[in-house]
């Protein structure tokens, strides 16, 4: 059972969300009706919004004319226009100026770009994730188990990962390695490969946690093992082969037992990473095992995107789903947590 705290037209927010001046107009426009689609949500369950575009990196100056004691930020904000992997900094800047802000703080959202540093957190815990080993620079490939997979270590949504991504020996994994180092210029994180169905898992809440319905992402489509992953394409590039052939699953059909180890090792995974408020995670099975692939502190929330679709499996409308974040971070706020 899915506990959801809204407290219609009571808790005003400001929806920041960033628009990058080399997008194309396309992008653009998408972004704009992705946040329009959410803030509309938002008010619709009873919070008077304020969207608020952020098209450069002052942030300072774009909620200057807002007082921290009367709202509560609504972060979905990737990076700062201009700025690689600034994420982190978006939250940072909303620290300094006291607002609370939805999701994760400053510093786990810095931990989450490295995915080394998470991969070391999950293990050091005892959970599950797949054996991996970091490249700083082109070297002679000491690796022994394949498939295994390529990719860069701070990119976030795929960014880097296709079907060559999946290397099936040295010869393979070398010329990878060299691609992504030359790319992306930074490290080269290579894993190996679980080729066993893939669940993503949208976990809220805070002190006491809970676990919407997992969501399948269905490769059965896919005979080449190169194709079986979710690649940048699989998100966002509507048409492409992978976009239009993964079928998704809600609830994804898992037996109890099944089902209790997954929630668990989810579970635990947001407690020892630092997660807050919400989160996804996507895990693989393979043996028995589920493995953590990836910690999305600060998870795609789009109305079409896994964590919408395993809320509106439980029962939630839109608005409630995102409406229950803001009551979770409202919490941390010294006036409206007193009414949540």
């Amino acid at each position: 059972m899915v506990t959801v705290n809204v407290v219609p037209g009571k808790i005003p927010v400001i929806l920041i969300y960033n628009i990058n001046p080399e997008w194309s107009e396309e992008e653009k426009k998408e972004a704009v009706c992705a946040s329009e689609q959410l803030g509309q949500a938002l008010k619709e369950v009873g919070h008077r919004t304020i969207c608020l575009p952020i098209e450069n990196v002052d942030l300072e100056n774009r909620l200057s004319k807002f007082d921290p004691y009367e709202y509560i930020v609504f972060n979905w904000c990737e990076i700062l226009p201009g700025i690689i992997h600034s994420e982190w900094m978006v939250a940072e800047k909303l620290e300094k100026l006291g607002f609370i802000f939805t999701g994760a703080d400053s510093q786990k959202l810095l931990l989450s770009q490295d995915k080394n540093r998470v991969k070391e957190m999950l293990r050091q815990a005892g959970i599950p994730t797949p054996e991996w080993a970091l490249f700083t620079q082109p070297t002679d490939c000491r690796w022994e188990k394949y498939p295994a997979i390529i990719k860069p270590v701070n990119e976030h949504c795929s960014e880097g990962i296709d079907a060559d991504s999946v290397v099936l020996s040295p010869e393979e994994a070398q010329a990878r390695i060299d691609v992504i180092l030359e790319k992306y210029q930074q490290p080269v994180l290579m894993e190996d490969f679980v080729d066993g169905r893939e669940f993503h898992v949208a976990v809220w809440g805070n002190e006491k946690l809970e676990v919407l319905p997992a969501v399948e992402m269905d490769f059965s489509y896919f005979k080449n093992i190169k194709e079986r992953l979710c690649s940048y394409e699989a998100k966002f590039i509507a048409g492409s082969k992978h976009y239009e052939k993964i079928e998704t699953l809600v609830p994804a059909p898992l037996s109890k037992k099944e089902l209790n180890m997954l929630n668990k090792v989810c579970e635990d995974a947001y407690s020892v990473t630092g997660c807050r408020d919400y989160a996804r995670f996507d895990v693989r099975l393979r043996n028995g095992i589920f493995y953590i692939l990836d910690v999305n502190h600060n998870a795609d929330i789009s109305l079409d995107a896994s964590m919408a679709c395993a809320a509106q499996a439980a029962g939630l409308s839109y608005g409630e789903m995102v409406s229950n974040i803001v009551c979770l971070a409202a919490k941390r706020h010294s006036v409206w947590g007193k009414i949540t």
